[in-house]
């Protein structure tokens, strides 16, 4: 967490002058403000493939530069109070809160162990795969990815072809089942400290999903099925005896994954007069009681699971960490970003407000959906619904009501094409290096991305002309 600490330590250097600062003007900034949000982003998408080694080793310290790469800069222009306070509210309204329901997440699902073999039939799989896609919006994409990626691997680990079971899950699993709360995916939660209701996107986007969940289990079961009665499928011995009884190990964790989900209701449902404000940051009791609820949760989990359960389930807190660091910097470099963007079609991203407004000036959802959708495949899909958000307009109670067909598209574009590559989610490379641990023949990058191309992307046509014209 150095970058966190790094940053935390800058805010602090100039609380004294931020009474002083003010609000960025987006308008008055130049686009080139932008290089440090995206050099970060292009070294996420790249540098794991060009330099993994280099990557694996030092992503925090890239992290790190191109955050000083914008923050150093906007000090010595702006003056210290403005990029203190940026800073400071980046971190306190959205960074804090971000990565402590992640880490709540993280440490629930990693302490619960399903035991016992299972036998990767199609109808199996395909069920496997269904019960993913429910929890992954209870559990968060990534809990609902560490706790059955495993189990399915064991499952088919029997089978010569298990490739495809893996590709489906990053497509399911991994992402299109996030999409109906807060807990499923980042961008969500993301929109719902911006003041999204909790039950919004489940109202709005639920056919979509249940589309897109149901075409997507349907050619699954269809082409595991072809693959499963071909000859010699199956090899002569399971890998996997059936020595053990199928069950749940760390069951306690269930209780505190269920805390998890009160707590992130009771704080969007739960309105208090009581707040403080930190260097311009607003922080209310509400959301101030959900932080120190799940970072208690986390604790407990982490206390209460048995060190075999976490040892079954190669639990370690170097995903974590990566996640920390990286949006460490992300949060920050993005404030430039989002102030241009708000500044609509008389800031530098003029062309970009143009590109997904209709001629009338109203939003137009199908080119909300698709250049969300298509950033989100290549770059991190959390601050991409970010910044479409706030090319939106940035105002959750109009964007929920007048826009809402517009924030619908941004939602399904952030979440459903994440899945478009390994690099659009952070789930996609976790299951994707936890395949090829146990063996796993997984498709190259391009190979991955001529799966998404034929599969996801002409389902994704057809939701364009249903339900986002």
């Amino acid at each position: 967490m150095k970058i966190s600490r790094w940053l935390a330590l800058a805010g602090l250097a100039a609380l004294p002058g931020m009474a002083m600062a003010a609000d960025i003007d987006g308008s008055a900034l130049s686009v080139l403000w932008g290089v440090p949000f995206a050099g970060l982003l292009l070294s996420i998408a790249l540098m794991p493939l060009l330099a993994p080694s280099f990557w694996h080793h030092h992503f925090g310290k890239v992290a790190a530069a191109w955050g000083l790469a914008f923050l150093a800069p906007f000090a010595v222009t702006f003056g210290a109070p403005a990029a203190g306070i940026s800073l400071v509210h980046a971190l306190v309204a959205e960074y804090i809160p971000f990565v402590i329901l992640l880490t709540a997440l993280y440490t629930v699902s990693g302490g619960i162990y399903i035991r016992g073999n299972l036998h990767g039939s199609p109808g199996l799989n395909t069920a496997i795969l269904a019960i993913g896609a429910v929890l992954a919006s209870f559990m968060g994409t990534t809990g609902a990815s560490m706790l059955l990626i495993r189990p399915l691997i064991r499952a088919n680990d029997n089978r010569k072809h298990v490739a495809h079971v893996v590709v489906f899950f990053i497509f399911i699993v991994s992402n299109a089942g996030g999409s109906l709360t807060p807990l499923g995916d980042p961008p969500l939660f993301l929109g719902f400290l911006k003041g999204v209701d909790f039950f919004w996107t489940v109202r709005q986007i639920f056919p979509e999903t249940l589309f897109l969940v149901g075409a997507l289990l349907a050619i699954f079961y269809a082409l595991d099925s072809w693959f499963y009665h071909r000859r010699e499928e199956l090899l002569p011995a399971d890998p996997t005896p059936d020595s053990r009884a199928i069950g749940f190990d760390g069951k306690v964790n269930f209780a505190l994954l269920g805390v998890v989900v009160g707590l992130v209701l009771v704080s969007g449902f739960w309105k208090s007069p009581l707040s403080w404000t930190i260097a311009g940051a607003e922080v209310g009791l509400p959301g101030l009681v959900r932080d120190v609820g799940l970072i208690v949760v986390a604790l407990v989990s982490f206390k209460l699971t048995p060190a075999q359960v976490h040892a079954d389930n190669q639990f370690g807190w170097g995903p974590m960490q990566e996640v920390a660091k990286l949006f460490a910097g992300i949060f920050l470099t993005i404030i430039p970003v989002i102030a241009m963007l708000k500044a609509g079609v008389n800031g530098p991203f003029g062309a970009v407000v143009s590109a997904v407004t209709r001629p009338d000036g109203s939003p137009d959802p199908a080119m909300y959906f698709w250049a969300t959708g298509a950033l989100s495949s290549f770059l991190d899909n959390a601050p991409t619904y970010l910044v479409f958000f706030n090319t939106a307009g940035g105002d959750p109670a109009v964007l929920m009501t007048t826009l809402a067909p517009t924030l619908a598209a941004i939602s399904a574009g952030a979440v459903f094409m994440g899945a478009n590559t390994y690099i659009g989610n952070a789930p996609n490379m976790m299951v994707k290096a936890i395949a090829e641990d146990r063996g796993v023949q997984m498709p190259s990058f391009f190979g991955y991305m001529l799966w998404s191309g034929g599969i996801l992307v002409p389902l994704f046509v057809v939701m364009t002309l249903i339900w986002f014209r």
